[in-house]
């Protein structure tokens, strides 16, 4: 087994992104900023948010924090989100997911503007994506391009099964693998799928995002293929200082004695999402700054 190294890709962006952000700014530029907004205090949002807030510092860019109690009302939400698009200091917006259930996120989502739709949730930015036009690509779903691409590993004719059919991985990967220029034959799994292993065993490629510990094993796959595992799940540990350890959907011991490429949890993905929101607010600086040279 050969692990797919997100921490090496991650750090190769970084330093090119760096570069690109500082000749940005002494072109007399603002620096990209991005707003982000936090409701309750849940410890993993929190961790993912804290995570941004440095990666947002290690490049110089502006970082501005909303943290909401969880009890708010989904209109002074909406009215914050409302704001922030009309900020012109802000160049790109993200609410963390998930919100309490009693606020309607396709409403928070899609109150962003699409200008400002670093995460590409927003009806407007999936459009395009299905389209097949320039967008902001969802974070997640452009690490894992981004990580078959430093691997060289092909995605043209390949056979790739995706679990998961998410609006935020399973979904827009899928139909990014298959539009012209990746050109893959897919299918997407789901919960409900009846002998999973019917659509794993012949796979070229496996790309794991549903939420359940240990769901993909080596006697489910070719020995030489690749799987990408973005799942992320608490297990109660008590030997760890915080009593859980983190644990992806994929069983990576069984995978020890194979030929196959995985991408561990933690250290895979998950790295490869935040450098990617890095990237999609540079992006949304960078249409922002042509803006403003056109008005």
């Amino acid at each position: 087994m050969k692990l797919l190294d997100g921490k090496i890709i991650r750090d190769e962006i970084l330093e090119k992104l760096k570069e690109n952000t500082q000749s940005f700014i002494k072109k007399g530029n603002r620096a990209p900023s991005l707003a982000v907004i936090l409701v309750g205090d849940d410890p993993a949002s929190l961790s993912y948010v804290n995570s941004k807030h440095k990666m947002c510092e290690a490049l110089s860019f502006v970082h501005f924090d909303y943290k909401l109690c969880e009890d708010i009302a989904e209109e002074e939400l909406l009215a914050l989100i409302d704001r922030l698009n009309c900020d012109e200091s802000v160049d790109a917006i993200l609410v963390q997911l998930p919100l309490p259930s009693h606020i309607n996120e396709s409403n928070v989502i899609n109150r962003i503007s699409k200008k400002k739709d670093v995460d590409g949730f927003t009806e407007n930015n999936l459009g395009r994506l299905v389209q097949g036009l320039d967008c902001f690509i969802p974070c997640t779903a452009k690490g894992i391009l981004d990580m078959l691409d430093y691997y060289d590993i092909p995605t043209r004719g390949k056979s790739i099964t995706v679990i998961g059919r998410s609006n935020i991985v399973g979904k827009p990967l899928a139909i990014l693998l298959m539009n012209k220029g990746r050109d893959a034959t897919v299918t997407v799994c789901n919960s409900h799928t009846e002998n999973l292993k019917r659509f794993t065993k012949d796979a070229d490629i496996i790309v794991v995002a549903a939420g359940k510990a240990d769901l993909l094993n080596s006697s489910m796959t070719k020995d030489d293929a690749v799987i990408i595992d973005v799942g992320i799940n608490r297990i109660k540990d008590e030997s760890r200082k915080k009593g859980y350890r983190i644990q992806g959907d994929v069983d990576e011991k069984s995978f020890e004695s194979t030929s196959c490429l995985v991408s561990p949890v933690p250290g895979g993905v998950g790295l490869m999402t935040v450098i990617s929101l890095m990237e999609n607010t540079f992006k949304a600086a960078v249409i922002r700054s042509k803006s403003e040279i056109h008005n």
